[in-house]
């Protein structure tokens, strides 16, 4: 029997997300430069929270083993779908004309949704623990931190020239695959619990290679690389802020 708290939960960690993606609906236009700050930004955030968040996460809940195979697998995994997604890499100077690649947004999208798979499964073995208070505990630091990762999901497609309600659908999409990870985690809270650590350190993996592979090149080599530099190291920052408020 799914518990009240359980649902209540569930369901306002996975609309965190959307509720952080609404602001970036106001971002209709944006320039080049703007692009390539946002894309740093964007990056020093993932960079934060698969640092400061998911490794160090996984590491408590096992051990240097679990987090390299988990991160390695994570890394296998973007690059096997990179290879399968029919994208054209464009240069620079075909960015500046308007030309985006299909590439970026699909594997960004990708990452942000495995990373939503195991923190959908913690909060759900969190509600179906033993601990009364821990499912709550841990809904709420997921979902204070779903805010920042929905506004960004939004505005990082809205850069890519995407649709702003695609890409508010979109964001609220990989909420709602955190949703019902949540509910799978609760429903098998004994079969999941050692598959958590995996999942957070595949999640990282996963992240730092959509980073270094599409979001750092991709901000860099337009005349804006210390715009990019500075707004990554703040982005990188503000993660780190919002990681200590929550512990």
């Amino acid at each position: 029997m799914i518990s009240d708290m359980m649902i209540a939960g569930s369901l306002v960690t996975a609309l965190c997300t959307l509720l952080g993606a609404l602001p970036a609906m106001l971002f209709t236009k944006v320039t080049h430069r703007g692009r390539d700050i946002l894309l740093a930004f964007t990056a020093g955030i993932m960079v934060a929270a698969s640092t400061y968040g998911l490794i160090p996460s996984a590491l408590k809940l096992s051990n240097l083993v679990t987090l390299t195979i988990g991160i390695l697998l994570g890394t296998a995994v973007l690059t096997l779908m990179e290879w399968l997604v029919p994208h054209k890499d464009p240069g620079h100077a075909e960015l500046k004309s308007g030309s985006a690649s299909a590439a970026s947004p699909m594997l960004f999208l990708s990452a942000m949704a495995l990373h939503n798979l195991p923190e959908g499964l913690s909060v759900g073995v969190g509600f179906g623990s033993m601990s009364p208070d821990l499912g709550t505990i841990v809904a709420l630091s997921i979902g204070l931190q779903n805010v920042p990762e929905g506004f960004l999901i939004a505005l990082f497609l809205i850069a890519h020239r995407m649709n702003k309600w695609i890409a508010l659908l979109l964001a609220g999409v990989t909420g709602f695959l955190e949703l019902l990870f949540c509910w799978i985690g609760y429903a098998f809270t004994g079969s999941f619990a050692a598959v958590v650590p995996y999942g957070l350190a595949f999640a990282a993996g996963a992240m730092l290679f959509v980073v270094y592979k599409e979001l750092i090149p991709e901000s860099h080599g337009d005349g804006h690389e210390r715009a990019a530099t500075f707004s990554f190291i703040l982005g990188l920052l503000v993660m780190i802020g919002i990681t200590l408020l929550l512990k």
